[in-house]
């Protein structure tokens, strides 16, 4: 594990903020940086999670040119089932106990106060964290706060058409396929459109934003090699290719910022809240990367048998230790953009009938999108203002 840490050292509250879905510390980093200066004595933590320790990000360490030979020449050293066949028992257990450790050095014996926050699919092991049993010990009394970042449990994604909905049948269907070798989760290479491999839709966003980061209005040195559905229909600049990627052409509304559009020439103009060059600047970062590469397929699998956020038969029959649903007493920040239509906070206010949560704070901006969240430039990012404001009021 590795752990992004920024803000004062001396702090005397830590938010520890867990990734989303097929993401990594790296994309957390500039929300960190503006949380840090806009909330006084707050230092903030970014997990990496174990399985990130697989990618082979060495290709990146040199320049856009490198790191596209290294890559589109076959030279990355590649994780399959055979070489890292450990991973299909990784599943919420082991992230949970993970990030425990990381919340028990944060509180350094008891020094300092510790929320816990996460984005998208990160949300929902929030709360999953805070109703865990951790031999004995409920997770939520750990810590001081809450925070789900558009994301969260019992249909919290509906609104986007997604349902994490789960019979035992379809859990035990799903151990199966785990045991006969589909070991990683490859579901963000494959909804984005960037094949099947776990690893792919992270290595072409990545050189994409390297280009663009290092050459911006140089002409595109990719655009004729990414898949065919990402082509642009006009010659672009490397800022132009990621621009098209992420927001004229972003394959699905969970991958888009609201950033600008292509000029004539196909260079790119920024007219959105969130401006290429931090996204690219973000994203071809390799130390930690915004991306993760080999996530588990348990751990897709433990998500989705959590959802309904009680001890029920299906979560028990993956091992999950949510007893403490009905104690959680721990006050709640939801955040949600323009991707679920409401399902966000409302799946967050619901959790009040049936758990011991003394208030909720419902933010919504309906102009930002799901990666807006991670990129926008402060001045247009409501979820670090009023996230900030929260966190200000724990103790």
């Amino acid at each position: 594990m590795r752990v992004l840490k920024v803000g004062p050292a001396d702090a005397t509250k830590v938010l520890v903020l867990i990734p989303g879905r097929g993401e990594a510390a790296g994309g957390l980093r500039l929300d960190a940086e503006q949380l840090a200066r806009s909330v006084p004595g707050l230092q903030v933590w970014a997990i990496d999670r174990r399985e990130q320790a697989l990618a082979d990000l060495s290709g990146f360490e040199g320049t856009a040119q490198q790191a596209t030979d290294y890559y589109l020449g076959g030279h990355e050293a590649t994780q399959t089932a055979a070489s890292a066949g450990y991973e299909a028992d990784w599943g919420l257990a082991t992230e949970l106990n993970d990030v425990r450790r990381v919340v028990l050095a944060a509180q350094d014996h008891g020094r300092r106060s510790v929320v816990l926050g996460g984005h998208s699919l990160g949300a929902a092991a929030v709360l999953y964290y805070a109703a865990w049993d951790f031999d004995g010990t409920p997770g939520y009394r750990d810590l001081s706060g809450l925070m789900v970042i558009d994301g969260g449990v019992r249909g919290a994604l509906a609104g986007a058409g997604i349902d994490f909905s789960l019979t035992a049948d379809q859990a035990t269907a799903w151990r199966a396929q785990i045991a006969q070798g589909q070991v990683f989760d490859n579901a963000t290479s494959v909804y984005t459109g960037f094949g099947d491999q776990p690893q792919a839709a992270a290595v072409w966003y990545q050189l994409a934003a390297t280009w663009a980061a290092q050459d911006p209005h140089g002409p595109s040195a990719l655009a004729d090699k990414v898949p065919a559905g990402f082509r642009p229909t006009q010659p672009v600049t490397n800022a132009g290719l990621l621009g098209w990627m992420l927001d004229q052409h972003a394959p699905l509304p969970g991958y888009s910022v609201h950033s600008g559009h292509l000029s004539a020439t196909g260079d790119w103009v920024d007219a959105g809240p969130t401006p290429l060059q931090r996204v690219a600047e973000s994203m071809a970062a390799g130390d930690p990367a915004a991306w993760e590469w080999y996530s588990p397929n348990r751990l897709a699998l433990d998500y989705f048998a959590g959802s309904a956020y009680s001890d029920n038969a299906v979560a028990r029959s993956q091992g999950l230790r949510l007893q403490h649903v009905a104690e959680v007493d721990l006050p709640l920040y939801a955040f949600e953009s323009n991707l679920t239509n409401g399902t966000v906070d409302a799946a967050a206010s619901a959790l009040t009938a049936d758990t011991r949560i003394p208030r909720v704070d419902a933010q919504t901006d309906d102009s930002m999108t799901h990666l807006d969240i991670l990129f926008a430039d402060p001045a247009h990012n409501t979820f670090t203002r009023t996230a900030a404001t929260f966190l200000d009021s724990l103790r």
